[in-house]
């Protein structure tokens, strides 16, 4: 590259300055000496004072030359970095100017002086990647067309500009060179031969199958937690194998149609069918990679759970039903009340009137059933010592079970005392020996076992009770009959579930029995083997009194004195949505020299008991209603009754609203179905109480 004529110019005439500044320093050297011959000693110092200055001035020039030359160098650069570069570019100005360009950019853009004004402004496009102090990019209107410029910041005032030209073509190769390329970056790696790391030592089954079908394909490695979970997984064994036939037939179905999709297969195994797994699959390079994780614990809880919940739902319904029932029932004693006082004994329908009482307390018995299934029923709960219980009732146990059962009882030593209902104990011993007693006779007989013993919470978590908390009562009624099929296990408990013939058995013993376990915060557990019989296990939670009340003596239980007769004075307010029962009730009261105030809601007895506020003696209220309940009329209502006794009659249990009447005073219950002489009973009792 040429050097500009303005360079070569400057330094010819710095060269001949230099030349000149030579020659009369020479010729002032020349004279100097001259003069220093013929002259004194003064003078001869002060021309060599001269002297000094004069070769300082020369250094100078000399030192003057060597500074202007970089400088000139300075300038070139960055043009001669420009014609070294082959695509168009060069230096511009903050306001747009061209400091330097280089060819390839003259003969794509012209030689304009400066950047095109038109389009994007030209002084702030530069400008724009210098204040952000980073690499910009830009559209230039260059040579008429639109132009990719690049943009970088050299210094504060001025840029560098590219414009980048076209990619290199595509390197040209033979078809065959092009062909084993292709070949070789579409190439998979080998198939694996061993597992890896994370899956051989995972808690879970792992195994890495050779075949295209996965159940068909050969173990070529798994890891020791496939034998645990299989039972099997050795090297060379068709993977299948492990899993049951059935569950491998559906799972290959479902992995077949591709709706198993990222869920895993469930399948049971071979070794253990009672087992369950879930299976993952994955295809690794022409090899499958298979994971069995065992959820038999999980499938477990899961459907206990939902056991639970249905059993839940059902004893809401069951309760329900009862409630309905009860509600019913009770206008039907009262109404039977009514007639048998037209007809008594010796009348012709006397007897009608007595089968339809005698039904009505069958009637009643089922009712109760449902709510003891239901964890509804109101229940009295004592203090019991285990192996008295059950040697008292064993009496009565004998006398049930037929000549062809043996009855055996073993008691454990130190047993335990309980707080539970009596009668509702007793109800679920005798079911549970019921059905011990018609399983062994099936067969031709055989023994039914009572055993009752003192756990510690191990023992009882061995037995069946998983959620045992310390020390466990248990009840274990066993026979030795052919045992329950395990496809009907999970029903025995539901209501109306039986498998006796139609006719023989209403499907509520075992319900029954299971509401009132759990109503007395216990569990129940089932051992059934096919062949070899049945074991019922009842663990109820041990009492433990305290010292005070252990040591205070037992007061004498008051007499209780039957209210002969049934006849009173009093204004009573009584509350009950259901019709029947509010009618003949208020009627059979009145009979009875009562002055009867009836209220079908709790909104409407709020008013009543406003108007008749200070002189009811008496409220009668149904607990369950539509829009105001009971409790809460007697919250709203006490400012009216004072100090007025108030009795909640109810089909549920007692415990299901007592905790609404929390500080309230004066209240009693009674459980429907009732009849007129309980219920004139016991409004005689509450007002002499009051009185």
């Amino acid at each position: 590259m040429a050097e500009p004529k303005s360079t070569r110019g400057d330094r010819r005439k710095l060269d001949a300055l230099t030349s000149a500044a030579v020659g009369f320093f020479m010729l002032a050297v020349g004279f100097t000496a001259w003069v220093a011959m013929h002259s004194s000693p003064v003078l001869l110092a002060t021309l060599m004072l001269l002297a000094g200055l004069a070769g300082v001035a020369c250094l100078g020039l000399f030192v003057l030359r060597g500074a202007s030359e970089p400088a000139a160098d300075a300038d070139l650069a960055p043009e001669r970095l420009l014609e070294a570069l082959d695509e168009a570019a060069a230096l511009v100005a903050a306001d747009g100017r061209l400091l330097a360009t280089n060819s390839a950019w003259r003969e794509t853009v012209g030689p304009a002086p400066r950047l095109p004004k038109t389009g994007a402004p030209a002084a702030s496009l530069p400008s724009a990647p210098a204040r952000r102090g980073e690499l910009g990019r830009a559209t230039l209107r260059l040579g008429g067309a639109d132009r990719n410029a690049v943009v970088t910041p050299i210094g504060t005032r001025r840029f560098f500009i590219r414009l980048p030209g076209d990619a290199p073509g595509a390197l040209a190769l033979p078809a065959a060179a092009l062909e084993v390329i292709t070949a070789f970056s579409s190439a998979g790696a080998p198939p694996p031969k061993v597992l890896d790391a994370f899956a051989a030592a995972s808690p879970f089954g792992a195994a890495l199958l050779d075949g295209e079908d996965p159940f068909a394909a050969i173990i070529v490695e798994a890891n020791p937690a496939l034998k645990a979970v299989a039972g099997g997984g050795q090297p060379g064994q068709a993977f299948g194998e492990l899993i049951e036939p059935a569950s491998r037939a559906d799972a290959a179905q479902r992995l077949a149609a591709g709706t198993a999709g990222a869920a895993p297969l469930e399948v049971r195994l071979a070794h253990d069918p009672a087992r369950i797994a879930h299976l993952y699959l994955a295809r690794t390079d022409g090899r499958w990679v298979a994971y069995l994780v065992d959820v038999s614990e999980q499938k477990q809880i899961e459907l206990q759970l939902a056991q639970s919940q249905k059993m839940q739902a059902i004893g809401q319904l069951a309760g329900g039903v009862a409630h309905d029932f009860n509600n019913l029932l009770t206008a039907i004693f009262m109404q039977l009340d009514v007639l048998a006082s037209r007809h008594p004994v010796g009348d012709p329908s006397y007897e009608g009137l007595n089968e339809i009482r005698q039904t009505s307390a069958r009637a009643a018995d089922l009712v109760r059933k449902l709510l003891a299934f239901s964890r509804k029923q109101t229940v009295q709960r004592e203090i019991l010592d285990l192996g008295e219980l059950i040697s008292e009732f064993e009496v009565l146990l004998r006398r049930v079970l037929y000549e062809d059962v043996k009855l055996a009882t073993e008691y454990g030593r130190n047993l335990p005392q309980v707080r539970i209902d009596r009668s509702q104990l007793e109800t679920a011993v005798m079911n549970l020996a019921v059905n011990a007693r018609d399983a062994v006779r099936a067969h031709g007989g055989g023994q039914v076992t009572i055993r009752t013993a003192r756990l510690t919470q191990e023992q009882a978590i061995q037995m069946g009770y998983p959620e045992a908390q310390g020390e466990q009562a248990l009840i274990e009624v066993a026979d030795d009959g052919p045992g329950i099929p395990p496809d009907i296990r999970d029903k025995i408990f539901e209501p109306f579930f039986t498998t006796k013939p139609v006719g023989e058995g209403t499907g509520l013993g075992l319900a029954t029995v299971y509401g009132i376990v759990k109503q007395a915060d216990g569990w129940i557990a089932l051992d059934s083997r096919i062949g070899e019989g049945t074991a019922f296990r009842i663990f109820l939670p041990i009492h433990h009194p305290s010292a005070a009340v252990a040591a205070a003596p037992q007061p004498a239980a008051p007499k209780r004195t039957v209210a002969r007769d049934l006849s009173g004075a009093g204004r009573i307010l009584f509350v009950e949505d259901e019709d029947a029962v509010r009618g003949v009730a208020a009627k059979l009261l009145r009979a009875r020299g009562y002055e009867v105030i009836e209220a079908a809601s709790g909104e409407e007895a709020l008013e009543l008991a406003e108007t008749h506020a200070g002189t009811i003696d008496l409220m009668i209220s149904d607990v369950v209603m539509p829009g105001m309940q009971g409790p809460d009329l007697l919250k709203a209502a006490r400012r009216y009754l004072g100090e007025a006794p108030v009795m909640f009659i109810s089909g549920y249990a007692e415990s299901e609203f007592s905790d609404l009447l929390e500080g309230e005073a004066n209240i009693s219950f009674l459980p429907k179905p009732i009849d007129i002489k309980t219920l004139a009973e016991r409004v005689k009792q509450e007002l002499g109480k009051a009185a």
